[in-house]
């Protein structure tokens, strides 16, 4: 059994859905990189429901360069530009320890928090999405001769990925060693899914809420106000921006794949009888964002229709969506080493949306990790295992490129 499969079976018997706290596999973690001569930042927040949560920043500095002893240091670092040498640059890889839940889980073995490994395969919640990646790195690390490393190398774990990226979001904003990271700008390597291929963009997410009031009544009287009579009128507006997307050239991208927005939305007035009249209505839509269409115009055209209808109307915080220009060096050599192990010699885009999105002050975000997107989510999620030891392969050849002496 290799090493990266033996972290993969620890880190997958952590069973670390997001609705619960993921302290003990970040201390793990950490644990094992301060062996390793990491230095570690744990910061704390409590989720929505009151649930402590974990980020965790480690990093290690090359040797004879004056690192404090303990936490990271805090001092800022002044922004090196690119025309630094190559194994200068440094490398932050970014990954979440938080999965979906598995309540319906039919891989093999029965347990999705128990590594089962079949055909060629390793079964269990997060094997693909992620903790297939950050086995792979961590097994990359230990290959690696400390004495060599010419940069700065981070190793960033966040909470609650899969839940809105709160994880990241805290990190951006509460993290003094996130803080670093920044002012270094490294080669910032988010490790999910894409098959090793190289991912240089990715879209985002905006939406909105409507809201209508009425006045709850037993059916049978007239002291009710149904609260759908007032929404009804909106449902046409909803219609004609879902249509919309489909058919306005201005609102396409064609380097995704679909190339629109997506817009989807719903609608419930939450009735668990007919006898009641239904005192709240609610339409909610979403679309995936991107770099050059952020979907303002829906958002608006929504908004107005609404309040002219007397409905209360809650925008989204948007989710930006991530770009790296195809021209970034720094993305050029990661296709350049990539491709032995994908066949891709150029970066492509994907639809889905990762915690780079909320690490927009970094310039050079890459995402590429082992294992597939197909396999996330699924009910019998695996990694192949060819896939995750050719992740450990790259992970090293990235970290040797941009982080260690020659």
């Amino acid at each position: 059994m290799s090493l990266a499969v033996r972290l993969l079976s620890e880190l997958i018997a952590y069973p670390t859905v997001s609705h619960t706290s993921n302290g003990a596999i970040t201390e793990w973690v950490a644990d094992r990189l301060r062996t390793q001569g990491f230095e570690c930042e744990q910061t704390r927040y409590l989720d929505g429901e009151g649930v402590p949560k974990f980020n965790l920043v480690a990093k290690r500095l090359p040797p004879g360069s004056g690192s404090e002893s303990g936490n990271l240091s805090t001092q800022s670092v002044d922004r090196l530009e690119l025309d630094r040498p190559e194994n200068e640059i440094g490398l932050a890889y970014f990954c979440h320890t938080d999965v979906v839940p598995a309540d319906r889980w039919g891989g093999p073995g029965g347990n999705p928090f128990e590594a089962v490994i079949e055909d060629s395969r390793l079964y269990g919640r997060g094997a693909c999405d992620m903790k297939g990646s950050l086995a792979a790195m961590l097994a990359a690390i230990d290959d690696l001769d400390a004495s060599k490393q010419s940069a700065p190398l981070w190793i960033v774990c966040t909470a609650d990925e899969e839940v809105g990226l709160r994880g990241a979001k805290e990190l951006a904003q509460n993290s003094p060693a996130y803080r670093e990271i920044v002012s270094r700008d490294p080669v910032a390597l988010i490790g999910e899914p894409t098959e090793l291929r190289v991912v240089h963009a990715h879209k985002g997410m905006g939406g909105f809420r409507v809201i209508s009031h009425g006045k709850a009544a037993h059916s049978s009287t007239d002291r009710g106000i149904n609260a759908n009579v007032a929404m009804i009128p909106l449902l046409q507006t909803i219609l004609e921006l879902h249509e919309r997307v489909q058919t306005d050239p201005m609102l396409r991208d064609d380097r995704f794949d679909p190339p629109t927005l997506t817009f989807n939305f719903g609608i419930s007035d939450h009735a668990d009888a007919t006898n009641i009249v239904p005192d709240r209505s609610e339409v909610w839509a979403n679309w995936r964002t991107m770099p050059n269409v952020d979907g303002e115009c829906l958002m608006e055209d929504a908004k107005v229709a609404a309040e002219q209808l007397g409905l209360q109307f809650r925008g989204y915080k948007s989710v930006a969506p991530l770009e790296t220009s195809i021209d970034d060096p720094t993305l050029m050599r990661m296709c350049e080493l990539a491709s032995s192990y994908c066949g891709r010699e150029k970066p492509e885009t994907v639809c889905y949306a990762t915690d780079g999105a909320v690490l927009g002050e970094l310039q050079h975000r890459i995402v590429c990790g082992p294992g597939s997107i197909e396999q996330a989510h699924t009910v019998d999620e695996f990694i192949e295992l060819d896939s995750l030891e050719n992740g450990v392969s790259l992970f090293r050849d990235a970290i040797q490129t941009f982080a260690m002496r020659p």
